[in-house]
C-alpha cells in the first residue's frame, strides 16, 4: 500500500464518520477534505475545484431552479377533491399518491418531488379520513424509487453516468436506469400500499381524524390563577397531566432543584413537552395558557404548521433570533423538533431538519415569512387562480426532458435552454431563485468529486477491489454486483447517496474489470444501492421529514422499511444480472 493509497482511505473513513455524525455541517466537511486531500497530494492544484465545473453539479443546480418554478404551479392541489370523490379504498389511495409522486421524481430531485405532493397528501388524509402515517411514509420512499428511473432522479445517477462516461467514453442515456429502477418501483410502491395500513392501522381509541393531533410538540406556557397546575410538583406533572417538565420559570429566573422538591405556583411559565392534544386541553380547561397574540382578534390571523426543509435558512437558527416572523408579527407558539436536547428557555431552542413549527400571525405575513425563509406549510393552500392550472413551466420542462432523453443534447445544455426560456417568459427570478438553492448539498457534491477521481486515480479502488476479492468471488459477475448493491445500500443510512456513488463508482470499474464485463452493470448497482435509502430516518432529507410530519419512531421505518429493502435488494440484482450482464 502506498503513501497516497492509505492517506486516501484515512481521509475518507474520516469524512465519512463526520458526515454520518451530523454534528459539523456537510459542506464543511466536504471543503475540509477536499483541501487535506490536496495538501496530501492526492490531486493537483489544478484539480481541487473542477468539481464546481462538473456538468453533474451544474445539471443539479439547473434542476433545483426548474423544481423552484414546478413547486409554486400548485398542479397537484386539486388532487384531494378528486380522490374524495372517487372513493377510492385506502390501498388505492396509497398506492396512487406513491406512483405520482414517483413519476415527479423520475424528472427532478427526490425532495422536490416530496414537497410538491406533502400538501396534497395531508389535504388527502383529512378529508378522507385516513391517518397520515399510512400516506407520509409511502410518498417519501416513492420519491427515493421513482428517483431510480432516469438520469436526473438522483445525483447519484448523474455521477455514475460521468463515471462511465470518463471510463468508456460515453454514459448512460437518460432512461437506461428504467430498466431495473421502473420495475423496482413499481414492486416497491405496490408492496408499501399493500403493508402500510397493516403496519400503522387506524384504532378505535385513535380515530384517523385525531391522527395530526398526537404529535409531541414543546412549547412554553403561563400558569394562571386557579390553574390546576398550582401547587403541583414538577414529579407528579407527568402522571397527572401527561406533560414531561423542562424548566420552570418564575419572575423571569429559572427555578432550579430536584423535580420531587420543586412545586408550581400560580404566575410561573412552564417549559414542557407533550402531545399537542394535550396542550389544547390544557388552554380550554385555563390550566395552562399561552400569551395572548396582539393579532388574535383580526380577521386574518391563522395558525399554521410548517416544516424546517433541507434548504431553510432556519437551521441552526435558534427560536429568538428568527427575525423573519419577528419583523411580522408571527410568532412560533410550539416546536415538534427531532433533538432530544432541551435546554434553556423555548427561545432557546435550535432548529434542525424536520423540525415542525406551529405559527401564529396574519395569514400574509405568515406565507410570505414561510417563503423567505424555505419552510414547508403542511396545509394546501387554495390554489392561485394564476398559477393553478399553469401548465406552461411543464410543459416547457418536458421539452427539455425529450431533448435531453431522446435528442442529441446533453442533460446540462438540455435544462439550461429550460432555465433560460422560464426566465424569460416570467416564471423564474434567478438571482432570488439561486439565493434560494440547497447550496451546502451543492458544495458537497462539488468538493467530493476530485476526491472521488483520486480513488480511481491512486490505485485506491483496485486496492479494495483485491480486498473485497478475498472475501466475495468479484471475478463472478453476480457475486460482485451483489457486493456492490449490498456495500452501497450498507452506507447510504449513514451517508449521502451522492457521495456513496463517488466513492463506489471507481471501486465498481475495478469490479467489472476483475470480471472481464462491461462496467454498466456494476455501476448502475451503485447508484441503485445509493439510492434504497428506507430503513433510518436520517439517511436521506425526504426520511427526515417524513418522520417528523408523520409523527414515526425510529423501529417504524425498521419495520416498513426492512421488507421494501430486502425485496429491492434481490430484484435490483435479479434484474441487472438478466438485462446488463
Amino acid at each position: 500500500m502506498t503513501f497516497e493509497q492509505a492517506s486516501l482511505l484515512i481521509l475518507l473513513s474520516a469524512m465519512l464518520v463526520l458526515f454520518s455524525l451530523n454534528r459539523i455541517r456537510i459542506e464543511v466537511v466536504a471543503i475540509g477534505g477536499l483541501l487535506a486531500g490536496y495538501l496530501l497530494r492526492l490531486y493537483p492544484a489544478d484539480q481541487v475545484f473542477a468539481g464546481f465545473a462538473s456538468p453533474v453539479v451544474i445539471t443539479v443546480v439547473e434542476i433545483l431552479l426548474i423544481v423552484q418554478v414546478l413547486a409554486r404551479a400548485k398542479l397537484f392541489d386539486s388532487l384531494a377533491a378528486r380522490f374524495a370523490a372517487a372513493g377510492l379504498s385506502g390501498f388505492t389511495v396509497i398506492a396512487s399518491l406513491s406512483a405520482v409522486t414517483g413519476l415527479i421524481s423520475i424528472f427532478m430531485n427526490n425532495i422536490g418531488a416530496f414537497a410538491i405532493m406533502l400538501p396534497a397528501t395531508l389535504r388527502i388524509s383529512s378529508v378522507m379520513d385516513i391517518p397520515r402515517r399510512q400516506l407520509v411514509m409511502p410518498i417519501s420512499f416513492a420519491a427515493l424509487l421513482g428517483g431510480l428511473v432516469s438520469l436526473i432522479g438522483t445525483p447519484a445517477n448523474l455521477l455514475v453516468s460521468d463515471a462511465l462516461a470518463k471510463a468508456t467514453g460515453s454514459g448512460f442515456h437518460f432512461f437506461d436506469f428504467a430498466y431495473v429502477g421502473l420495475p423496482v418501483a413499481i414492486a416497491g410502491i405496490l408492496l408499501m400500499a399493500a403493508l402500510v395500513p397493516h403496519l400503522f392501522p387506524e384504532t378505535d381509541d385513535q380515530p384517523a381524524a385525531a391522527a395530526p393531533a398526537r404529535r409531541r410538540i414543546v412549547t412554553e406556557r403561563r400558569i394562571p390563577e386557579g390553574s390546576p397546575l398550582a401547587g403541583v410538583r414538577l414529579l407528579d406533572c407527568s402522571s397527572l397531566f401527561e406533560i414531561q417538565p423542562h424548566a420552570l420559570i418564575r419572575n423571569g429566573r429559572f427555578v432550579f432543584g430536584p423535580l420531587d422538591q420543586s412545586t408550581i405556583e400560580a404566575g410561573d411559565s412552564l417549559l414542557a413537552e407533550g402531545a399537542d392534544a394535550v396542550f389544547a386541553g390544557l388552554a380550554a380547561s385555563a390550566a395552562l395558557v399561552p400569551e395572548a397574540h396582539p393579532n388574535g382578534l383580526q380577521a386574518d390571523f391563522t395558525r399554521i404548521e410548517a416544516v424546517v426543509m433541507p434548504e431553510s435558512t432556519l437551521v441552526g437558527s435558534r427560536i429568538r433570533s428568527l427575525e423573519v416572523f419577528k419583523s411580522r408579527s408571527v410568532r412560533v407558539a410550539a416546536l415538534s423538533m427531532r433533538s432530544p436536547r432541551i435546554e434553556g428557555r423555548f427561545e432557546d431552542l435550535q432548529l434542525s431538519i424536520g423540525d415542525i413549527l406551529l405559527l401564529e400571525g396574519p395569514r400574509e405575513a405568515v406565507a410570505e415569512a414561510l417563503e423567505e425563509c424555505e419552510c414547508l406549510p403542511l396545509a394546501s393552500q387554495p390554489a392561485d387562480e394564476a398559477t393553478s392550472n399553469a401548465w406552461q413551466p411543464f410543459l416547457i420542462f418536458a421539452a427539455g426532458v425529450t431533448l435531453s432523453a431522446v435528442g442529441p443534447i446533453r442533460p446540462e445544455i438540455a435544462f439550461a435552454a429550460v432555465v433560460l426560456v422560464l426566465a424569460l417568459m416570467g416564471y423564474l427570478n434567478i438571482r432570488q431563485a439561486m439565493a434560494d438553492i440547497n447550496w451546502p448539498i451543492i458544495i458537497m457534491l462539488a468538493a467530493m468529486i476530485p476526491i472521488g477521481s483520486a480513488v480511481a486515480a491512486t490505485g485506491t479502488a483496485q486496492l479494495v477491489a483485491d480486498w473485497l476479492s478475498l472475501l466475495v468471488p468479484i471475478s463472478m459477475p453476480l457475486a460482485g454486483i451483489a457486493l456492490l448493491l449490498f456495500i452501497a445500500m450498507a452506507l447510504t443510512p449513514f451517508v449521502n447517496n451522492a457521495t456513496v456513488a463517488i466513492v463506489l463508482s471507481p471501486v465498481a470499474l475495478e469490479f467489472a474489470e476483475a470480471a472481464h464485463q462491461a462496467p454498466a452493470a456494476y455501476l448502475i448497482a451503485v447508484a441503485a444501492g445509493a439510492s434504497l435509502d428506507f430503513l433510518t430516518p436520517f439517511g436521506h432529507h425526504n426520511n427526515t421529514l417524513a418522520m417528523s410530519i408523520g409523527s414515526y419512531r425510529v423501529s417504524d421505518f425498521l419495520r416498513a422499511g426492512s421488507p421494501l429493502a430486502f425485496a429491492s435488494y434481490f430484484l435490483t440484482v435479479l434484474l441487472v444480472a438478466l438485462i446488463w450482464l
